[in-house]
């Protein structure tokens, strides 16, 4: 009996993948197409210089963005938008002088031109999208809201492009000077700024709702504020030599699935404020007539944190094998490394209550929220106020 049913199972699961498959438009296989022509030619271009776990990196990178494209349509135009920029960029960028003396680079394409623009684009979406809760009527075709949507792609792209030039940037300071740009905390900032953008832009347009882009966006803008301060303040944004740990393949997949997950997070914890104000809102005001229903957010709130739950679990385990390979051990209980433990704990406690003694509403967003404070001291509040073999991003 048992194995008819794995059969009957068997049989959907294949009538289910090609009926998918038969769904797929001809745009669709030119998108894929695009995708395995870039990976070739990011290959036979830089191959030479890569390793083979970078191939494999690369490898993974184009068969993610396949069906990336085919489930979220946004993300094709923008991928392909900010890849032309991008090697634009590197082709009209021979020395550092060039950024000085062309057009192009000094004012769009040279990474701190780019991210100036990401953080001008960012804090523009934050008060378009207050403006919007404010003083529109609601619907997705409001003016406004489309204006700060278009923003935040911009801001994204812009980010995203700051960063790719910044790691072409990082080989033109010399021999074995080049690295993946996300070694300090002025680039990861930057990572985290676009990254948190994204994932909010694929939840607006899933949710089809953009009452809740100016709270999502006040995280960005928090991190801008810090970037802003960083660069002109402490002049952080000048590309220096890796410390000997992070001269690693690790870092290229370690730092971005954890800043996947801090977006997530954020994500979730703003989520939860919009939900903690509709919850006191009278149910006439504004924001009980504006703001999604609980249903709705607390369902985001829940997707949201299993996104950062699953890459943050992934980021921790590469850690681990990061450290055995850089110090020797797979844990030792440094700083960092038991806050990511408590953040990973607090997470799991969350969805366990969710799933187990089914959590919902005011106690589960006021948990969402104290979790961003949480992260926020592991991630930043660890390299401030305490010291360990994750030093190296203190400010």
């Amino acid at each position: 009996m048992s194995t008819t049913r794995e059969k009957l199972a068997d049989e959907l699961k294949q009538h289910e993948r090609g009926a998918y498959l038969r769904s797929l438009t001809p745009f669709d296989w030119i998108w894929a197409l695009a995708c395995v022509g870039g990976g070739l030619a990011a290959y036979l271009q830089y191959g030479e210089h890569m390793s083979y776990y970078e191939d494999i990196i690369l490898a993974l990178t184009v068969a993610w963005l396949i069906p990336q494209g085919w489930h979220w349509k946004p993300a094709r135009p923008f991928v392909l938008i900010v890849g032309a920029l991008a090697v634009l960029a590197v082709n009209i960028y021979p020395d550092l002088n060039a950024a000085q003396e062309g057009f192009l680079l000094n004012y769009l394409l040279s990474s701190q031109a780019a991210i100036m623009w990401m953080c001008v684009f960012f804090l523009g979406a934050t008060v378009l999208y207050f403006a919007d809760l404010a003083v529109s009527r609601g619907g997705e075709q409001a003016f406004v809201g489309r204006v700060a949507t278009a923003f935040t792609w911009l801001g994204a792209g812009a980010g995203l492009l700051g960063l790719l030039v910044r790691w072409w940037e990082t080989y033109l300071h010399g021999p074995g000077m080049g690295y993946f740009p996300v070694s300090n905390l002025y680039e990861v900032f930057v990572l985290l700024a676009f990254t948190t953008a994204l994932i909010y832009l694929y939840y607006e347009r899933r949710f089809q709702t953009r009452a809740l882009g100016g709270f999502v966006m006040l995280v960005v803008s928090a991190s801008i504020g810090f970037l802003l301060w960083y660069h002109f303040g402490q002049e952080a944004h000048h590309i220096e030599p890796l410390v000997p740990a992070l001269q690693s393949w690790w870092m290229k997949i370690h730092v971005p699935a954890n800043f996947v997950a801090y977006g997530a997070f954020g994500i979730s914890a703003m989520v939860g404020v919009a939900y903690l104000i509709r919850a006191r809102a009278h149910p006439d005001s504004r924001a009980a007539k504006r703001l999604p229903g609980f249903d709705q957010m607390d369902d985001l709130m829940y997707k949201s944190i299993a996104l950062g739950f699953a890459f943050f679990t992934i980021a921790t385990i590469l850690g681990a094998l990061w450290a055995a390979e850089a110090w020797g051990g797979y844990w030792s209980w440094d700083p960092k490394e038991t806050w990511s433990l408590i953040v990973w704990l607090n997470y799991a406690a969350w969805l366990h209550m969710r799933f187990t003694k089914g959590w919902r509403g005011t106690p589960m967003a006021w948990w969402a929220v104290l979790g961003l404070l949480v992260t926020t001291f592991c991630f930043l509040g660890v390299n401030i106020f305490l010291s360990g073999l994750h030093s190296y991003g203190e400010l």
